[in-house]
């Protein structure tokens, strides 16, 4: 009976483990900050309070934008995650890339992921209005229609809450202190739960 109960509890620790993979730019790789304090790392730490075995990848670079991102994937794929939180673009939108482009890079890390059975939860951005209103627009539309297409999950807005408050970034005024990071994990952990 004792070895019964070990068995149990083993596959079902082996069923709990999940491996998320955040694809990212200087937002998801914590610009400034310390790793630990990153968005990524306080959801891996939040997520291990309630689940057996969580590991949470951070691959999020600075600079970083949806052209990388299949490339990233090929890379992190090797280790076989279990859900890819897709958080590029916001370098596309902030160069003034042709959105189509982006579009296509998005939707190629999205069919690879899909393809190699994983899980996906897409992160959604805005723009600074300074960018003019039929930009900002079609942006922040790209997101929610690649979630509609392909059926996913999506975080509407990254920097909910944060964007644009002075409490919650760096002097810079674009990248986040600790306490953005906070409020970010608390926003995409709404979504991600769900998933595991």
């Amino acid at each position: 009976m004792k070895l019964l109960i070990l068995l149990f509890l083993s596959i079902s620790l082996q069923v709990s483990a999940q491996t998320i993979v955040f694809i990212g730019d200087s937002l998801t790789e914590g610009y400034q900050l310390n790793r630990e304090e990153a968005y990524p790392a306080l959801i891996e730490k939040e997520l291990k309070k309630k689940f057996n075995q969580v590991k949470v990848i951070n691959a999020g670079e600075s600079g970083a934008t949806s052209a990388s991102g299949l490339k990233k994937l090929k890379w992190y794929s090797k280790i076989k995650p279990d859900i890819i939180v897709l958080a590029l673009g916001a370098n596309d939108g902030l160069r003034g890339m042709n959105l189509k482009e982006t579009e296509k890079n998005l939707s190629g890390v999205i069919k690879s992921a899909l393809d190699l059975k994983m899980k996906i939860l897409l992160v959604g951005m805005k723009m600074p209005v300074n960018y003019g209103e039929p930009y900002r627009k079609d942006f922040q539309g790209l997101f929610l229609k690649l979630s509609n297409k392909f059926s996913l999950p999506i975080v509407p807005f990254l920097l909910e809450g944060v964007g644009g408050k002075p409490k919650y970034n760096l002097p810079d005024g674009i990248h986040p202190n600790p306490e953005g990071h906070k409020v970010m994990a608390t926003t995409v952990l709404k979504h991600l739960v769900p998933l595991l």
